[in-house]
């Protein structure tokens, strides 16, 4: 199932393409294309050249993978299940180096912006990917251990689109719905915040 964004200008195929699915296949995911999300994920953008992501992978029929889907909220438990993985996406909060153990004010950006990467690079390979906040963070922590200077800051499932119609109804009726998204002079200003200008309209 495709549901390609309607966007106002052009812009890379792959990123009208991407959005995030809830009907997964239960296909599992190529070994080397695994390897290339996170090898994406490697080269992102980061502050310093910290890299202050850190994953937790877990692939359908391991034990990390139930965990990962114990800790999350009951709506995404409808849904997640069927993607071939469920991976844990944390942060170190703190610097390294020079400045060790003064707080990093960035870390989150930065593993937004490795999942970015991450995220281009599945659907290169025609995987998709859907990023969650609704889990349990401090039973992930508890599980698997993580250091008190790491954040757990989303779950993301990725694998193939699979069919709709083994949703919950009304997830059905999510998946299929149209994609929406706020317009240029909500969010893009000029002179001073909240001040929108005419670079944007459509010609």
């Amino acid at each position: 199932m495709e549901k390609e964004a309607i966007t106002i200008f052009n812009v890379h195929p792959l990123l009208k393409r991407r959005w995030s699915p809830r009907a997964f296949s239960d296909r599992a995911i190529e070994k080397e294309k695994v390897q290339r999300m996170f090898e994406a994920a490697r080269w992102a953008p980061s502050s310093m050249n910290e890299q202050p992501w850190r994953f937790i992978m877990g692939l359908k029929g391991d034990s990390t993978y139930e965990v990962i889907f114990s800790s999350l909220v009951e709506f995404n438990r409808l849904w997640a299940g069927t993607a071939p993985m469920l991976t844990i996406s944390c942060g170190k909060m703190i610097h390294s180096g020079k400045n060790e153990g003064k707080p990093n004010e960035s870390f989150a950006y930065d593993v937004g912006q490795s999942l970015a990467h991450l995220t281009f690079q599945a659907m290169s390979d025609g995987l998709f990917v859907h990023q969650m906040g609704g889990f349990d963070k401090e039973s992930l922590q508890e599980s698997f251990k993580i250091p008190d200077q790491y954040s757990p800051l989303t779950v993301f499932a990725a694998g193939y689109p699979g069919d709709p119609g083994v949703l919950h109804p009304n997830l059905r009726k999510m998946e299929y719905g149209d994609r929406i998204r706020k317009d240029f002079h909500s969010f893009v200003f000029m002179g001073e915040f909240g001040k929108s200008s005419d670079f944007f309209n459509e010609v």
